[in-house]
């Protein structure tokens, strides 16, 4: 299906005429940029975003059955910075960080200790704190070779999906300087979707979206903090969210706790934030370091 199709399945479907102005083409780079930057987070510079998310994590172990290890809650926090470059055209580029809690899968309070039931061991439990969670590179309307940006979304009916898988697979930051003989890379898979309703993403003059589900699924290793070593197994998250309008808006214990524990998550990192990005395996392996500086 090409983009001008999509164009005029989309005005079909919303009974809307095709008016220049009315609506944003994914045939036209600049409207093809809007599409994807309202989808992320605001054409308006400086709006801040919030996405939450709530679900859970299980084991996957070759001839056991699963087990539920946790429920999770999480949020991101973001805003957007306007660009423009003399051959790329309009850019933008996100700057956000997010948590993300373990919750005690019976009782769904915060689980910050957790009895590994295959070793017995009680540890301490590491929740997802990254900041920056930043786009790496801004997006243009046009590509560095000069072709335009793809707006990617499926309309069916009256909403607009994406969908979008991310393989990673790089150098564990645990890993010593071994790591290419022996293996031990970092292995996993994210999958997600985002639904929109279509009159909202694709209207010209609305500068975000008001209404914007998620789903989001993750396979990987063992998480570090599990201490599980080479033992064969996996784990596995399956999540659903959307946007909210506050923070008073997450859902608990989430709220609470963002607000005890994470004050400085109440806001996205300035719009010019440089920093490298974090992972949860680099949060793990300062916690520890740190953990031998005070045991000195």
């Amino acid at each position: 299906m090409t983009k001008r199709t999509l164009f005029l399945l989309l005005a079909t479907a919303l009974a809307t005429p095709v008016t220049a102005g009315k609506m944003l083409d994914p045939a036209k780079p600049e409207d093809a940029l809007k599409l994807v930057q309202k989808s992320i987070c605001s054409l308006k510079e400086g709006e801040t975003v919030i996405y939450w998310w709530k679900g859970a994590m299980f084991s996957r172990v070759e001839g056991e059955r699963d087990r539920e290890l946790f429920k999770l809650q999480g949020m991101n926090i973001r805003q957007c910075k306007n660009l423009k470059d003399p051959q790329r055209g309009s850019g933008f580029r996100s700057v956000s960080r997010e948590i993300m809690i373990h919750l005690d899968p019976k009782t769904e309070t915060i689980a910050d200790s957790w009895k590994n039931p295959w070793t017995g061991e009680t540890l301490e439990v590491i929740h997802v704190a990254n900041d920056p969670v930043n786009m790496r590179q801004p997006m243009f309307a046009l590509r560095p070779d000069g072709k335009p940006i793809a707006a990617d979304f499926e309309v069916v009916g009256k909403r607009a999906i994406r969908t979008g898988n991310a393989p990673l697979f790089y150098k564990n930051p645990l890993g010593g300087e071994y790591q290419d003989w022996v293996g031990g890379s970092y292995h996993a898979m994210e999958m997600g979707s985002d639904f929109f309703y279509a009159a909202d993403l694709f209207d010209a003059s609305k500068p975000t979206v008001a209404h914007h589900s998620i789903s989001w699924s993750r396979i990987s290793g063992w998480l570090p903090w599990m201490k599980m070593g080479d033992r064969n197994g996996a784990v596995y998250t399956a999540t659903v969210g959307g946007r909210a309008k506050s923070i008073d808006d997450l859902p608990e214990p989430l709220r609470t706790i963002l607000k005890e524990r994470y004050p400085q998550y109440a806001a996205p990192p300035p719009l010019d934030d440089a920093r490298p990005n974090e992972t949860s395996w680099e949060v793990f392996k300062k916690r520890m370091e740190a953990k031998k500086g005070e045991a000195k």
